[in-house]
């Protein structure tokens, strides 16, 4: 009879398998429903979730959410360490809190888990974004994101975000629009791209000034609109 450490390590390896057969399959499928997304239904929210082609996601709402974001996000492998260093650094001076995670991080956490804190969810974080590095290009990373990430109660992915706030398809987003949706990406169930306040309009206009100045670190994720 095995002993319970022989069923551990079973138990364990058939979990890596699982992990990287779905890493493997979302590579190149369509991710059909997201944790938080079944959290949200059986909280009571619908989900609009439209899944859009990587040619169709235009390239503003790229660059807004890469200027907002994770504008390290062609040169990191991952986890940008001085976005996490200075993150730090302001901790230990008193600072506001600023966050240090990355859009493969963020990819991550809303393809596999719950919004739930703890150091067990940040090593599972960490686990899943090293294979998605590892298993997909960066491009592909850039997309399930665009097409997952939750930008108001039950609305995820950008083809949902610009319907619901401008009443048009992704592919007519504007610059300002572009803006607009990724200046509410760190509280999107707070904030209104559609109704934006002073602070979202002013956080907007930062990222407008930011994009395009880092067009040439955004080479690995040009492809999304080919």
């Amino acid at each position: 009879m095995a002993s319970a450490f022989t069923w551990t390590i079973r138990i364990l390896a058939g979990l890596f398998v699982l992990s990287l057969l779905s890493v493997a399959v979302y590579r190149f499928v369509p991710a059909p429903v997201t944790p938080l997304m079944l959290l949200r239904a059986i909280e009571g929210e619908p989900i609009h979730a439209p899944w859009l082609a990587a040619r169709d996601i235009p390239q503003v709402i790229v660059e807004a959410v890469l200027a907002s974001e994770d504008q390290r996000f062609c040169q990191h492998h991952g986890f940008d360490f001085q976005q996490i260093d200075k993150a730090l650094a302001a901790e230990e001076d008193g600072k506001r809190l600023r966050g240090a995670s990355t859009i493969s991080q963020q990819a991550a956490r809303d393809l596999y888990l719950l919004p739930v804190r703890s150091f067990v969810r940040k090593g599972l974080e960490a686990y899943f974004t090293v294979l998605i590095e590892a298993l997909w290009p960066k491009a592909r990373i850039a997309q399930a994101y665009l097409n997952t990430i939750e930008w108001g109660p039950g609305i995820y992915g950008v083809e949902a975000a610009s319907l619901y706030a401008f009443h048009h398809p992704a592919q007519r987003l504007t610059a300002r629009e572009a803006a607009l949706l990724a200046a509410i990406l760190p509280n999107p169930r707070r904030w209104s791209a559609a109704a934006p306040t002073t602070y979202i309009r002013e956080r907007a206009q930062t990222i407008l000034d930011r994009m395009g100045r880092h067009e040439a670190d955004m080479t690995c994720v040009k492809s999304l609109g080919d």
